[in-house]
């Protein structure tokens, strides 16, 4: 009888452990979201799609409305072109627009979708037309840099760092000299 009750608890605990390491696998795979609800497709056009993945969420004022389905190149106007599936229970008006958005500062990105005004909805296949690419961190940290030593250079050269014009075709401002 003893033998019967330490078989039980080992067995449980291994069966136990295979429902951890599922949970684990599905968590890190994104798939822990499976839903069973009815969607509908909507396209959406980006100049850069930065990290986004597939499964990701599509979220409107924070609340998941559904994920990305798909993620194909157009290899005739060299942009993204990404399928959401949005929940049938969520309608968006025609003019509504999307935007790849990041979880905090190093998360995972998303896309955020703001409604319009308009009095139709968006249907199946439709397409979203106004968009806003990804913000890329390392072209922000380039640029950043590129002003960093386009400031420094200027000041070098005996320029004060201040006269060097920040816009591109701007004039530095005139000293009046007596």
């Amino acid at each position: 009888m003893k033998k019967h009750a330490l078989d039980f608890w080992v067995g449980l605990f291994v069966v136990l452990g295979f429902a951890a390491l599922l949970f684990l696998a599905l968590k890190a795979g994104n798939m822990s979201a499976l839903s069973f609800n009815s969607t509908y497709p909507v396209k959406v056009r980006f100049d850069n799609i930065g990290g986004l993945k597939p499964r990701a969420p599509v979220k409107s004022a924070g609340v998941v409305v559904g994920r990305v389905a798909s993620i194909n190149f157009d290899d005739k106007r060299y942009i993204a072109e990404v399928t959401l599936n949005l929940d049938a229970q969520y309608h968006f008006p025609k003019d509504s627009s999307a935007k790849i958005l990041t979880s905090g500062l190093l998360g995972e990105q998303y896309i955020g979708l703001e409604p319009g005004g308009d009095d139709q909805m968006l249907k199946a296949n439709d397409t979203i037309t106004m968009t806003q690419s990804a913000i890329v961190l390392e072209n922000l940290i380039g640029q950043f840099l590129y002003n960093k030593a386009a400031d420094a250079g200027g000041a070098q050269n005996g320029t004060p760092a201040s006269a060097v014009p920040a816009v591109p075709g701007a004039t530095a401002p005139q000293e009046n000299k007596k």
